[in-house]
């Protein structure tokens, strides 16, 4: 049982070790653009970003995303709201902001032409120099496309912007936010910018696990590696997805990724792959959002994901569940269960740990002392993953947003 420790140990203790030493070299390399050097416009005459923001019953969280987002002081900028077959407020509110924001375009700015192909298309627009909002309403959804992917997709296509920014219908953006990631997607250059949300937190659960699940990210995901054109490492995030519009197309659109549950990550992963230059960066609170109400809500709002993390995979799955469990459970109780210095890999495994958890609260307001609930986090997470595979399995495919998608088109979809 000794050798049994010191071989678990030994690796639990090189795992978490490396990692601490790889981000403690890598992550000052990673850009945060809340700093004051980036106070600045992107170039003299900065580039058209279009703003597309997809929502389906977002009724609680739409209207103060889009104040926000046409406060923005950026120089030239447009947003596209699109209520994707909505069946509460959600696109009474759009109209209602965009009728509120813009008054009538008698001051020489004369209104684009609407959008032929969409009789469910309204534009709104404001004096010369001021965001154009247009909302787009969605009825239908066509065959073989998920809901968010094909409302993002119908927008990108009325875009006038050089850049598109895809974003989430509860974000909050503060109003140098773009202007700032902007310029530095110009200044570096950049194809493909990711800019780290704020979490906002508000109940101990929410806490808990949104600290478990930004260490397996950082595990599972190097930010400092997104950068380096030899690795595999990519990067997207919801909340904020800036491309370029030229390199949007190059890698096939949305329409390339039309049935991809993780269409975030996989944006990232097609840019990255095409040999475009990827980059994320910090942001402080430039944007924030509450990504869940309490640790059950967290555990709600994976359950769709974890089982498309693994391909849809069940083998993958019950490989990832034991591999969770090993890593994140097998240090607290080898601390335990070994004795004398048969301890000491445990104890570097979980003083690694812990030192991940102290480097997140400087970004993310995670007290350290939530480290000592890992373990109920961890099978929180385990739980979440078993679910989201019995559950998916169950249905023949996932229910998103009251649309049900099989199964089979989902694995036939993946990139």
């Amino acid at each position: 049982m000794t050798y049994f420790h010191w071989i678990a140990g030994t690796l639990l203790a090189l795992a978490w070790f490396s990692r601490i030493v790889d981000a403690a070299l890598g992550m000052p390399s990673v850009a945060d653009v809340s700093r004051p050097e980036w106070d600045r416009n992107a170039v003299p005459g900065s580039p058209r970003v279009s703003i597309i923001v997809p929502a389906r019953n977002e009724e609680e969280t739409i209207e103060q995303t889009l104040n926000t987002l046409l406060a923005l002081d950026c120089d030239n900028y447009e947003v596209i709201a699109v209520d994707d077959r909505s069946t509460d407020r959600t696109g009474e509110i759009m109209e209602r902001v965009a009728q509120n924001s813009h008054p009538s375009t008698s001051s020489g700015q004369a209104p684009l032409a609407d959008d032929k192909t969409n009789p469910h298309f309204s534009q709104k627009t404001r004096e010369m120099g001021h965001p154009i909002l247009r909302v787009v309403h969605h009825r239908e959804l066509p065959a073989g496309w998920l809901g968010k992917t094909h409302a993002m997709w119908t927008a990108a296509n009325q875009a006038t912007g050089d850049w598109l920014l895809f974003t989430d219908a509860d974000v909050l953006f503060k109003p140098d936010s773009v202007r700032r990631a902007l310029a530095y997607a110009e200044a570096e250059p950049a194809d493909h910018v990711v800019l780290f949300p704020q979490m906002i937190m508000k109940r101990p659960g929410e806490y808990m696990m949104i600290a478990f699940f930004q260490t397996m990210f950082m595990f599972g995901h190097r930010p400092w590696k997104v950068a380096d054109p030899s690795t595999d490492d990519h990067m997207g995030v919801g909340a904020f997805n800036l491309i370029r519009r030229s390199v949007y197309e190059s890698v096939g659109t949305y329409e390339a990724l039309r049935m991809e549950v993780l269409d975030d990550m996989k944006l990232g992963k097609v840019v990255k792959k095409a040999g475009f230059a990827q980059r994320n960066v910090f942001g402080g609170d430039l944007i924030s959002i509450r990504w869940a109400h309490g640790a059950m809500g967290v555990v709600n709002n994976l359950t769709k994901n974890f089982f498309a993390v693994l391909s849809f995979q069940w083998s993958r799955t019950l490989i990832s569940a034991f591999g969770l469990a090993f890593l994140n459970l097998m240090p607290f109780l080898g601390v335990g269960l070994a004795h004398g210095w048969a301890r000491m890999p445990y104890a570097i495994a979980l003083f690694s740990m812990f030192v991940i958890y102290v480097g997140m609260s400087w970004r993310s307001k995670v007290p350290p002392y939530y480290f000592f609930l890992h373990p109920v986090s961890t099978v929180l997470f385990i739980y979440t993953l078993l679910w989201s595979m019995i559950l998916t399995l169950w249905q023949d495919g996932i229910v998103w947003r009251g649309t049900k998608y099989p199964l089979d088109e989902l694995r036939k979809g993946m990139v």
